[in-house]
């Protein structure tokens, strides 16, 4: 954002700092409760909006936990057509849960996926519906100060650090960089895979001046894309990418390396498609292309692909986190909180 217009949104911003912290020093007083379950319950957040790799890391805490507990997520569901505490079934689909909590359900069927406006009182009904659960893992909850949980991971952007990020409406954080402080763990994301020890060290000097939370760095592994929509295609150089994400610099980054981006069309994050699209996707497509979208896009489309039949190239890629040095003593710390020897 330009010095200037920042400079114009400064009192708008200095307003939101004001009432974001009177909030939390009512919850840090406890004047504002926070419930506590018996149940662990790691949460995962951010200071800023966007995407930070929130969902990675939830897949990521999904498969070091799941050989050990039976595990559940929470989280509100956004973009959902639906309300109240939804449990992931055979009949669930973006639609009723949300993009992110249906891949989640997708890719992980045998772990229970909830969605629910009101944390607080959608933990109970999860338990009392699945009582086998052991461990929740509470998505985009930094600020779902409502909640206490065991363990507070918070992630930020290696491209865009917190600490060099300003409050809205002037910046992207949505509360004071001091908020860090509540963090038991910081997790740098989508860091290069080459990180050196110089760079995290800078990192983590800067983390240290808002918390004294242990901090990790973690990347992003690409997989083979897949077809999906119903039809086998072959794979083809030449992509025409579709995106509904925050931030798509590090998907074109790593798609470049391989294949030559035709055209992007580029949609808000957690856009919603519709059978237009699929025609308009139609109409861009020659012979040597193919359609490569993410799996929080596949997820919308694939329906919809499948009920129009349109037998598109249709590709996504997979993905997930992985952290850098030091993962092993992240995995540690997860697991002893949550009661499990490593």
């Amino acid at each position: 954002m330009p010095f200037i217009l920042r400079s114009l949104l400064f009192p708008f911003a200095a307003i939101y700092d004001a009432v974001t912290r009177v909030r939390n020093r009512l919850y840090d007083q406890g004047m504002k409760p926070s419930t506590s379950f018996d149940i662990p319950i790691i949460s995962v957040g951010n200071l800023a909006v966007g995407g930070t790799g929130k969902t990675p890391m939830i897949e990521y805490l999904i498969r070091l936990l799941q050989p050990h507990l039976p595990v559940a997520t929470l989280s509100r569901g956004y973009g959902r057509k639906t309300n109240g505490v939804r449990i992931a079934d055979a009949a669930s689909n973006a639609d009723t849960l949300g993009d992110e909590p249906f891949q989640v359900h997708r890719k992980f069927p045998r772990v229970t996926v909830a969605v629910g406006e009101d944390r607080v009182y959608a933990v109970p009904v999860l338990l009392d519906r699945v009582p086998e659960t052991k461990v929740i893992l509470l998505d985009d909850a930094f600020q779902h100060r409502r909640i206490k949980p065991s363990l507070q991971i918070l992630l930020t952007e290696y491209a865009k650090p917190f600490y060099e990020d300003y409050l809205l409406p002037s910046g992207r954080l949505r509360e004071s960089r001091k908020g860090a402080a509540r963090a038991d763990a910081v997790v740098v994301t989508k860091c290069p895979p080459s990180l050196s020890q110089n760079q995290a060290t800078r990192s983590r000097k800067k983390i240290s001046r808002y918390t004294r939370a242990p901090v990790f760095f973690s990347t992003i592994r690409y997989g083979q894309p897949i077809v999906f929509g119903g039809h086998d295609f072959p794979l083809r150089r030449k992509l025409v990418l579709v995106t509904g994400i925050a931030n798509t610099e590090p998907l074109k980054a790593y798609l470049a390396t391989e294949f030559e981006i035709v055209r992007h069309v580029d949609h808000a994050d957690h856009y919603r498609y519709t059978m237009k699209d699929l025609e308009h996707l139609r109409t861009m497509l020659r012979e040597d292309m193919v359609v490569m979208t993410t799996e929080k896009d596949m997820v919308k489309m694939d329906s919809l692909a499948l009920a129009a039949d349109y037998r598109l190239p249709l590709f996504y890629l997979p993905m997930e986190m992985a952290l850098l040095e030091g993962g092993g003593e992240f995995d540690a710390m997860v697991l002893d909180r949550v009661g499990v020897t490593p």
